[in-house]
This record gives C-alpha cells, sequence and structure tokens, in this order.
C-alpha cells in the first residue's frame, strides 16, 4: 500500500476488555448503568447551574462546562462499545476509528484545561479575596474557555492529520475497546517517527504544564489556608476546593497511572482494563464528588427536583 492510501482500509477491530462470550452480557449491563449515571449526573449538574442564578459565578461557570466535557467524553467511547456487544460485532470503519479518536483526545485534553483552569481560580479566590471579582470577570474567564479549547481543538486535529498520513497493510485489531491514538499507530506499516514524536511531545507538554500550574496554585492556596488563625476558617477555606483537589488526583492519578503502567506492561489487554478507570469511572464519580461535598449545588438540585 502507498503511504497515504488508505482505500484499502475497510475496517479496524476492536477486540474490547474480553473475548470470552459469557462475559458480554455483564460488560453490556455495566457499562450501560456506568454511562447513564455519567450522562445523568452530570446533565442535573448542568441544569442545577444554568437555572440557579445564585451559582452564576467563575467556579461552578467551570465547573458546568466540566460536566459537559465529561458528558462528551465517554460518549465518545462507551455508545460504541455498547453497539458493538449488542450487535456481537467489533467492526469500526477507518473513518469512524479516526472520528472517535479525535473528539477523545479533543474532551479528554479539554478536562485537562479545565482542571487547570478551576485550581487558577481557587488560587485567585483564596489567596487574592479582595481581587476576586476584578481578575475573574466574565470576560476574562470567556477567554480562559476559548483558549481551552482552542489549544484542545488544534492538538486533537494535529495528531489525526498525522495518522492520517500513515499506512496500514494487515492485523488491524485494537487490543481495546475505542480507537486510542497509540493503539493504532502502532498498526501502522509505514514509518511512525514523527507521530511517536509529536505524540509524547504534546503530552509531555499538556500535561506537565497544567499539572504543574495546578500543583502550584494549591502549593500557594496550602500555604494561605495556614496562615488563617481559626480552625473554623481553615475548614470553609479548604472546604470551597476540596472537591476540587478529589476530582484531580482520579483524573491525573488514573490517566497518568494508566499510561505509565502501559509502557512497562506490555499487555495491552490489561492497559484496556485499566483505562476504564479515567475513561468512564471519573467522569461518572465528578457529579457525586461536587454535589455531596457542596451545599450550594445541593441546594440547587433540590430547586430543579421542585
Amino acid at each position: 500500500m502507498e503511504p497515504g492510501n488508505h482505500t484499502q482500509i475497510p475496517e479496524f477491530i476492536l477486540l474490547g476488555l474480553s473475548e470470552e462470550a459469557e462475559l458480554q452480557p455483564l460488560f453490556f449491563g455495566l457499562f450501560l448503568s456506568m454511562y447513564l449515571v455519567t450522562f445523568t449526573g452530570n446533565l442535573l449538574i448542568i441544569l442545577a447551574i444554568t437555572t440557579d442564578s445564585h451559582l452564576h459565578t467563575p467556579m461552578y461557570f467551570f465547573l458546568s462546562n466540566l460536566s459537559f466535557a465529561d458528558i462528551c467524553f465517554t460518549s465518545t467511547t462507551v455508545p460504541k462499545m455498547l453497539m458493538n456487544i449488542l450487535m456481537e460485532n467489533k467492526v469500526i470503519t477507518y473513518e469512524g476509528c479516526i472520528t472517535q479518536m479525535y473528539f477523545f483526545m479533543l474532551f479528554g485534553s479539554l478536562d485537562n484545561f479545565l482542571l487547570t483552569v478551576m485550581a487558577y481560580d481557587r488560587f485567585v479566590a483564596i489567596c487574592h479575596p479582595l481581587h476576586y471579582t476584578v481578575i475573574m470577570n466574565p470576560r476574562f474567564c470567556g477567554l480562559l474557555l476559548l483558549a481551552s479549547w482552542v489549544l484542545t481543538l488544534l492538538d486533537s486535529l494535529l495528531h489525526a492529520l498525522l495518522v492520517l498520513r500513515l499506512s496500514f497493510c494487515t492485523a488491524l485489531e485494537i487490543s481495546h475497546f475505542f480507537c486510542e491514538l497509540n493503539q493504532v499507530v502502532q498498526l501502522a506499516c509505514s514509518d511512525t517517527f514523527l507521530n511517536d514524536l509529536v505524540m509524547y511531545l504534546t503530552i509531555g507538554i499538556l500535561a506537565c504544564i497544567p499539572l504543574t500550574g495546578i500543583l502550584f496554585s494549591y502549593t500557594k492556596i496550602v500555604s494561605s489556608i495556614l496562615k488563617i488563625a481559626s480552625a473554623g476558617g481553615k475548614y470553609k477555606a479548604f472546604s470551597t476546593c476540596g472537591s476540587h483537589l478529589s476530582v484531580v488526583s482520579m483524573f491525573y492519578g488514573t490517566g497518568l497511572g494508566v499510561y505509565l503502567s502501559s509502557a512497562a506492561i506490555e499487555n495491552s489487554r490489561a492497559t484496556a482494563i485499566a483505562s476504564v478507570m479515567y475513561t468512564v469511572a471519573t467522569p461518572m464519580l465528578n457529579p457525586f464528588i461536587y454535589s455531596l461535598r457542596n451545599k450550594d449545588i445541593k441546594q440547587a438540585l433540590r430547586k430543579l427536583f421542585s
């Protein structure tokens, strides 16, 4: 096959989490339940924030966008997996695979940037409370959101275009339940040096810089909280960022854990199972973390249901 000629690539095969037939109904029920909980929970967070004027603040503005990104992030992979199990067909077209890979990277990276922006928001709120409304004005919040979208769109588009230049020969089986970038690149029979170089550079930059920003923000936050004299004041200050810190720990802990382990473990099926944690479990748990530990969200949800 000539490089860049994809006319002979009809489809990829998604092997999923297991090839054992008796486990497929269990996987279908489990992932359908998790997807419905993820979709409903994040949708309720969005509705609660948009309908309650008291929650029209920068923190909840970014939280509603995070919930939207989580819905889209999960929707890029789980519905296709459920359809494959239901139809007993593991095929995904070449175009469908590239599209799924693009949107998976897009919303995964958007989650990453939104968590960083939310850490900055908490840093300004706790470390510079008197200047909070001036710094985090609607125009600046809009620019932060726009920058997050532009960076993620460009990053995802770059990887997708680099994959389009690759040639694929035989054995187009992906040991995963979705088209993951690294898995697809490994199937190419043409030179993948440029793809690997760009992939590791962008992952390093887009993971390290936001993570460094989050760590810097929380270092300053902890330092400011420790200077508060009363125990009640410390608890109140920490409670405003406790939920975000929990979500950040889950997102980066599971994501980095999967990619670091995939470099050390050659069993791609084990990596696929581990990746369920950050692709499905984390977006599902986010609404519970933010609602159970946040009185404002609880009150908004009560108003929504009443």
